[in-house]
């Protein structure tokens, strides 16, 4: 198992993403919690793994310890959401506007770290030196950390849905998983643009995801459902055409 911990030069702003996103992805897992009725208990387990499991994931994949292991006060951030929602629950729960800035903070944030940190394994296995030798060596580092940066995004809600008993977020219409990618592909792009200065490229892409998310919400943007070319949709409780 390698070390995955961010460069020195970023330290300082990641470490910041990562509690800020974990803060607000345990707000949408807790606020939703509410909404169900769950226990403190119950809240704060839909909190953590809305917030971590994400990380946790693309960790494990990676090969590298969990980040939040390494760290308990991600722990401890969690829990803070539970009280959070404790002392101003009325302004927290009541609303989506709240829920979507809190799910949109946290999946923005986690893109952006879920990628960089892959990149940051990806040298410390010295693949990074040799991607410089073909065009699909680069390919594959960069679709590679453009995957890891959507699993650490998004699978801490699908863990949260499937929990609450909800079709998660990221197979329904609205642009979830695909704002992340774009967010992504922002910061390659930026990259291979010039654009040296990480924090730029970093604040750059969070706030592209956050754009296209509140887009998609306003103007109803989402994905076309596939129902196959030339299908007649059949109800299944009733069995009409």
């Amino acid at each position: 198992m390698i070390d995955g911990s961010w460069h020195e030069d970023i330290r300082p702003l990641m470490t910041v993403m990562e509690y800020v996103g974990t803060f607000a992805g345990a707000m949408s897992g807790v606020r939703l919690a509410c909404v169900k009725r769950f226990d403190w208990f119950g809240a704060y387990v839909i909190g953590f793994i809305t917030a971590l499991g994400g990380g946790t994931l693309r960790d494990v994949l990676l090969d590298v310890t969990p980040f939040w292991m390494a760290a308990p006060s991600y722990v401890l951030a969690t829990f803070g959401a539970v009280v959070a929602v404790w002392l101003f629950g009325r302004r927290f729960i009541s609303g989506q506007i709240t829920w979507f800035i809190f799910d949109t903070i946290a999946i923005s944030v986690f893109m952006v770290i879920g990628l960089e940190k892959t990149i940051n394994v990806l040298e410390a296995h010295n693949l990074a030196a040799s991607a410089g030798a073909t065009l699909y060596s680069r390919t594959a580092i960069c679709m590679n950390a453009l995957t890891m940066g959507v699993i650490t995004a998004v699978f801490g809600g699908v863990l949260r849905d499937i929990c609450i008993n909800e079709v998660p977020l990221i197979f329904r219409k609205e642009l979830y998983a695909l704002a992340c990618a774009a967010g992504g592909m922002f910061y390659y792009i930026l990259l291979w643009c010039g654009v040296d200065d990480a924090y730029i490229r970093y604040l750059a892409s969070v706030a592209l995801i956050f754009i296209i998310r509140a887009l998609a919400i306003k103007f109803h943007l989402g994905v076309p459902v596939l129902t196959g070319r030339g299908s007649v949709h059949i109800h299944h409780k009733t069995g009409k055409k």
